[in-house]
């Protein structure tokens, strides 16, 4: 006997269900099982519909080029980004009157929006409402993996690409959009592209015979998480202004950045596949392409300008009907850079 409350009265049971409480309860549970059943089949239908669009639009969608993706940023909203830009490393007290009297040149004044056009694309995330975004993301998975069809935007595919999970976007931190544009460069240019298959088909490789005839060395690595890695590294430079000579003489900022990316990749292929690197030396190897990038990037590119002169002379870069050939980069083979082409 309840007391000092009033009972609830239970809804009346079917016909010909006994009025006993402890029945009417578990036919109500019963049915508050069948709609939970019925709503998890309508929340599975749903998303069903939804892969099911986006394959349709991933496919429609056709490839972006780098150009026409950077005319998006230019014209883009970024004010947001721009606020968290920290254009050049603040350096205090002795640091900084030694960067003055021996450190890089001072980019010049007409370059400095391009800069900070790079840094507000780093801050700026992977968005699923901007179309020119996805489209970036279809043309880097479609031109790795040599397919004519899109894919979902989430999924273990993009795994198998190199990111660390189901959702690329969760791997930009510290990078931005500017790690996906910089990785649909280097698939786009027909100058980079085979070597953008060389690095992916290495990557995918689980083993390859090691100098010890006793074992096999795993040279299986994440793609797009070093790249990823290696835009960081660029940035690093171009704030710390081991850029500015550089791009002062060329009189172009982000075609400098992509350049210096392409070579730093270009430079971990090499020791990766032929020193028999592991995923157990890739920290080793980013803190070695930092210090070529910081120091040394001269001759990071003066290595990637030889192999792109001997690639077109071996009739590799012959581009596919339809591809789109672009020789805006590539560090400008008329230019005369400094010092020797050798890895460190």
């Amino acid at each position: 006997v309840l007391r000092g409350r009033e009972r609830t009265a239970l809804p009346a049971p079917p016909p010909g269900l006994p009025a006993s409480p402890n029945l009417q309860c578990a036919f109500l549970l019963a049915e508050i099982s069948e709609e939970l059943r019925r709503a998890q089949e309508e929340w599975e239908a749903v998303e069903e519909i939804q892969s099911g669009l986006w394959g349709t639009l991933a496919n429609a969608a056709p490839p972006i080029s780098f150009n026409e993706a950077l005319q998006y940023f230019q014209t883009a909203d970024l004010s947001e980004c721009r606020k968290k830009v920290q254009v050049t490393v603040r350096r205090q007290g002795l640091a900084a009157l030694v960067h003055f009297l021996f450190g890089p040149p001072r980019l010049q004044p007409q370059l400095q929006g391009e800069r900070e056009l790079a840094l507000a694309m780093a801050q700026c995330g992977l968005d699923d409402n901007e179309r020119v975004h996805m489209r970036i993301l279809q043309t880097i998975y479609k031109k790795l993996t040599r397919s004519r069809l899109g894919c979902p935007r989430y999924g273990a595919h993009w795994e198998e690409l190199g990111f660390q999970g189901v959702d690329p976007g969760t791997d930009l931190r510290g990078t931005g959009m500017l790690g996906l544009m910089q990785l649909l460069y280097f698939v786009m240019d027909a100058q980079t592209l085979p070597l953008a298959h060389e690095i992916f088909k290495l990557s995918q490789h689980e083993t390859q015979a090691c100098p010890s005839p006793f074992f096999a060395c795993s040279l299986h690595f994440p793609f797009c998480i070093m790249s990823v890695n290696i835009t960081r590294i660029v940035i690093q430079a171009l704030r710390e202004e081991c850029l500015s000579r550089e791009c002062n003489r060329r009189q172009q900022v982000i075609a400098v950045l992509n350049d210096l990316y392409a070579a730093a990749f270009l430079q971990l292929y090499r020791l990766w596949k032929w020193q028999h690197k592991t995923i157990a030396d890739s920290g080793f190897l980013l803190k070695e392409l930092e210090f070529s990038a910081k120091k040394k990037p001269k001759q990071l590119l003066k290595s990637l300008e030889a192999y792109v002169n001997r690639s077109a002379a071996d009739g590799l870069l012959s581009p596919a009907p339809g591809e789109e050939m672009d020789f805006t980069g590539v560090c400008d083979p008329q230019v005369e850079l400094e010092g020797e082409a050798r890895l460190i």
